[in-house]
């Protein structure tokens, strides 16, 4: 069984101005398509062949490099195109917004401190919100690593996630990363997140 590139349920142009139409082709179906390539070439003749991605990630360790960044890849992507969309942005309710307040102070404290993890991330990397033992925690992770993974230096089950790679934002915020994370909220689709703070729970 190997692993496909998923797709969007929104045209390459839905998130503009956000995310400009070239940016988000080229990720989609380069950056996002080498993964999958990749991922399934590393994994060919291996017992993990058969493994779902969040299977695979829970027990990165046991695997070589390659199937760490190109398996966090392919899970990393597929997650973010579900919490992003056209017509988004506004604010969770609900138990997740409840969540949010308890556990992390409000939505405009929230935000900041997950600006913060987004900015700060030197180099390449994710910032994301994740439901750890019942409370909310914000973090984030270098390269393709994402909390589910048995290494990672922050663990949990992602809720939200926000690519920062350069080539996530590069081609319209150049280097003006905080730009292109405020522009994010834009696009958040809160149902979908508030389905996986459900799930997650």
């Amino acid at each position: 069984m190997s692993f496909e590139l998923p797709k969007l349920t929104y045209e390459y142009t839905a998130l503009e101005p956000n995310i400009d139409a070239r940016t988000m082709e080229i990720h989609h179906s380069k950056h996002h398509q080498a993964y999958v390539t990749n991922l399934n070439n590393a994994l060919t003749g291996t017992d993990a062949e058969n493994l779902s991605i969040e299977e695979i990630c829970k027990n990165i360790s046991k695997y070589p490099m390659p199937v760490r960044n190109n398996g966090g890849g392919h899970f990393n992507h597929s997650f973010f195109w579900k919490i992003i969309g056209p017509n988004a942005g506004g604010s969770p309710s609900g138990k997740l917004l409840d969540a949010i307040n308890a556990d992390l102070g409000g939505m405009d404290k929230f935000k900041e401190e997950f600006a913060k993890a987004a900015t700060t991330r030197f180099g390449s990397g994710w910032a994301w919100l994740c439901l750890k033992e019942g409370k909310l925690c914000v973090c984030s992770t270098p390269n393709q690593d994402n909390p589910l993974m048995d290494i990672a230096e922050c663990k949990g089950t992602p809720v939200l996630g926000l690519d920062v790679w350069e080539h996530a934002y590069y081609l319209h915020y150049q280097n003006r990363r905080p730009d292109y994370i405020t522009a994010f909220w834009n696009l958040v689709n809160w149902a979908e997140v508030e389905k996986l703070y459900a799930e997650a729970l």
